[in-house]
């Protein structure tokens, strides 16, 4: 019996295949690191190859534990978003490094769309802003870059994608597609839209030839080239890392709210069907499409979380591994007037400074490991906190928060949360819910389940709860701090 589903889940440090049986119980994984490039300042870089490469290595790792192929019902793929991968259809070769989603090198790009006025009405249009972040600036930017890119699109065989359109054009053996969430962080989709805008991508110098076809995000979406895993298996589940977390956390009703800590940090809040617009820089984004018919998010997006812990550990040697931060930030009874603000690659919502760099403020002869490891935890709180306050004076309030991703396994971390946000925290006993959306979407498109909530009521597994117990002094003095280290940022 086909009832496994096999989750391909494209990070940007790694790529990992996860086993995944029908009710939801994690079964097996295997994982690979990504190598990061860093050319210049600001410059973010992957090797495209090498991400197909080892995500095929993982998948087969992986497919035996289920038995085989044959007992896979069907293939879930989530993946970091904004990156952009550009490859020759007609040799299925990438012709240049891929542009990750952390890159910042086209902000001059950006400023200058944003000086011409362009920047309220691509607001309106696609509910993204005009950062670096977006995928449409890095395809111009690769246009005018890369002499192989400009050559490959004169001859018409030039194709653009992010992560998941790449590995399911090498997974079907030349499918040129990409799900709708995906599509709704280019640039290039209007929200309302059912796929690329010729507009949009004239107004960002982008050839719509060169773009995929925009597709739902659950259901017979594609199947994988026999010759792969010795059988044809149906891709069913499609959908941006975060879009997929929100529905690993079963957020499917208007007003549910989860925040995914991972190298960034990522709040959204369901809408239901109704196009989000934001008045506090917040974004309106996809959260799902099933059957044609779309249900929308807004969201916050903060660059820097898990990131800084490991630039604490790799840059500065404040820990060996991440997993210390907890118990140095519970072995001191706070970090002594020290903050962090963690704008490595700039600010993201809902200030937008890319120009922004890191701050690390009151510090004093006192101030050690202990101290720099909570101001770090402390941050991720601080950051959600200005977030709370722009979805709140967007008319989004929010009653609780749900949160997932490598760094929510912080006990300390998930507690400090609910105690600077002054609400309750949840967290899933399996927190790795990017993966398992992607599982839930897919095995609603393979049949398993009648639909997607059917799926994520019984793939969704229990929450522990934090409530808020810090005292308001305390809360307010640490706003105060991290107010004044925001501005010097």
């Amino acid at each position: 019996m086909s009832d496994y589903i096999l989750v391909l889940d494209e990070g940007t440090t790694s790529t990992r295949a996860m086993l995944f049986a029908s009710d939801g119980v994690f079964v097996a994984s295997a994982q690979r690191e990504l190598t990061q490039h860093y050319p210049q300042s600001g410059w973010v870089e992957h090797d495209a190859a090498e991400i197909w490469d080892k995500t095929l290595e993982c998948a087969l790792d992986v497919i035996p534990k289920a038995g085989g192929a044959a007992a896979i019902a069907a293939i879930g793929i989530t993946n970091q978003r904004e990156t952009v991968v550009a490859w020759d259809k007609s040799t299925g070769e990438p012709l240049t490094r891929a542009i990750v989603w952390q890159d910042r090198r086209t902000e001059p790009f950006c400023a200058e769309l944003r000086k011409a006025g362009h920047e309220e009405t691509v607001q309106q249009r696609t509910g993204l802003l005009l950062d670096p972040y977006f995928s449409g600036t890095k395809m111009r930017w690769i246009l005018d870059n890369v002499a192989e890119v400009r050559a490959a699109a004169d001859k018409g065989t030039l194709a653009f994608g992010t992560v998941e359109s790449w590995l399911t054009f090498k997974l079907t053996g030349g499918m040129h597609v990409t799900d709708a969430s995906n599509a709704s962080r280019t640039l290039l989709l209007e929200l309302a839209g059912a796929q690329f805008d010729e507009g949009l991508c004239d107004l960002f110098g982008v050839p719509r030839a060169a773009l995929p076809e925009v597709i739902d995000m659950s259901g017979a979406l594609a199947e994988t080239d026999r010759s792969l895993f010795g059988r044809s298996i149906p891709i069913a589940g499609m959908a941006g890392d975060q879009q997929s977390a929100t529905i690993g956390q079963a957020c499917l009703s208007p007003g549910e709210t989860k925040a995914t800590y991972g190298t960034g940090a990522f709040v959204l809040t369901n809408q239901g069907s109704a196009i989000p617009h934001s008045d506090n820089r917040l974004l309106g984004t996809v959260l799902s499409q099933i059957g044609g018919t779309r249900t929308y998010a807004i969201e916050g997006s903060v660059f820097v979380a898990g990131s800084l812990v490991q630039w604490l550990r790799d840059s500065l040697g404040i820990v060996e591994v991440a997993s210390q931060t907890e118990e140095l930030a519970r072995s001191i009874p706070d970090s002594g007037g020290v903050t962090i603000v963690p704008a490595l690659a700039g600010l993201g919502a809902p200030h937008w400074r890319a120009e922004a760099r890191g701050v690390i403020s009151g510090l004093s002869f006192a101030s050690g490991k202990p101290q720099l490891a909570r101001a770090a935890l402390e941050a991720m709180a601080h950051q959600t906190h200005d977030l709370a306050k722009a979805f709140s004076a967007d008319g989004t309030a929010w009653e609780t928060l749900r949160i997932d991703g490598g760094m929510a396994a912080n006990t300390w971390m998930a507690q400090d949360l609910a105690n600077v946000l002054n609400l309750p925290v949840e967290r899933p006993d399996f927190v790795e819910t990017t993966a398992l959306g992607a599982a839930m979407l897919a095995a609603a498109g393979a049949g398993l389940y009648p639909d997607l909530q059917k799926a994520a009521d019984a793939m969704r597994g229990k929450l522990t709860r934090f409530e808020p117990d810090m005292s308001e002094d305390i809360r307010s003095a640490r706003l105060e701090s991290w107010a004044k280290a925001l501005a010097a940022a």
